[in-house]
């Protein structure tokens, strides 16, 4: 689902979606859908010029280094009455790996996969739309989203199949935010998000990977999921899982908290995982 948010004196929202079947989902939730498809800038021309703020959810396509779907809505939006303020979810990702380190916003992007550096790409066109348009933009820089009822967002679905996590010393940092802490800090981003800023939405934890989902069955009453060196996973694990127990970083969130002024519902996992 693409969404995007309107403020015009009342609180409106209208949420784009490609799917027909949301539809009806997304008027029940108080929203006026719109079905629109970013990757085909023609279906966007009714967006031009309605929104007073934007909330940008759309990942890219699934190929390239570029992100066109960005491309097809900043277009959309500079053909008529610009919105005042564009928040958008990037990832954590374009970081690269940073061999565990702890840092803040301020660390430069290294991207080493062609999924972050469309992020980037994204991140730039919307830097670029800023200063020739004159309109804040926030970008929201997010890890790993959990949560109970979010489809395959919960750890348990990966230990019911027993997959396997990386041996302790082979293992990487992981960070993770709860889909309804993700959520208010968008809202609050419309809000008062500062211009020109990057922040970070994560929670408070700092945690291996292979640790993280250890707690998850110990919560969950599950078995621990077995331990696995990193050359038997290079055989047993996809790309894009390869990918992700590639890279290591722990993530400071103090604009989050200060700029943001958001009080986690869920700052650690061991209340998250069993919200």
């Amino acid at each position: 689902m693409r969404v995007l948010s309107l403020l015009s004196g009342r609180w409106q929202v209208m949420a784009l979606t490609s799917s027909l079947h949301r539809m009806p989902e997304l008027r029940a939730a108080g929203a006026i859908p719109m079905l629109a498809n970013l990757d085909h800038a023609r279906t966007l021309s009714r967006l031009s010029g309605w929104a007073d703020a934007v909330l940008h959810l759309a990942p890219p396509k699934a190929e390239g280094q570029t992100d066109s779907r960005t491309r097809h809505l900043l277009q959309t939006l500079a053909r008529a009455k610009l919105p005042r303020r564009i928040v958008y979810a990037s990832t954590t990702g374009v970081y690269g790996d940073c061999q565990g380190a702890r840092f803040d916003e301020t660390r430069p992007v290294a991207p080493t996969s062609e999924r972050a550096r469309r992020r980037v790409d994204a991140e730039s066109q919307l830097r670029r739309f800023a200063v020739a348009h004159a309109v804040g933009v926030t970008i929201l820089r997010v890890p790993g989203i959990y949560a109970s009822n979010r489809v395959g967002g919960h750890p348990r679905e990966r230990l019911a199949r027993s997959a396997p996590v990386l041996n302790r010393a082979d293992d990487v940092f992981t960070n993770h935010i709860h889909a309804a802490d993700l959520a208010r800090a968008c809202l609050l981003a419309l809000h008062r998000g500062p211009a020109s800023r990057v922040i970070h939405v994560c929670d408070d934890s700092e945690l291996l990977m292979g640790d993280y989902f250890d707690l998850a069955a110990d919560l969950c009453g599950l078995a621990r999921p077995p331990r696995i060196n990193r050359q038997e996973a290079q055989a047993l694990m996809t790309p894009m899982q390869l990918s992700f127990m590639s890279e290591s970083r722990r993530l400071i969130n103090q604009r989050l908290k200060h700029e943001l002024r958001l009080r986690l519902l869920y700052p650690r996992p061991e209340t998250g995982l069993l919200a």
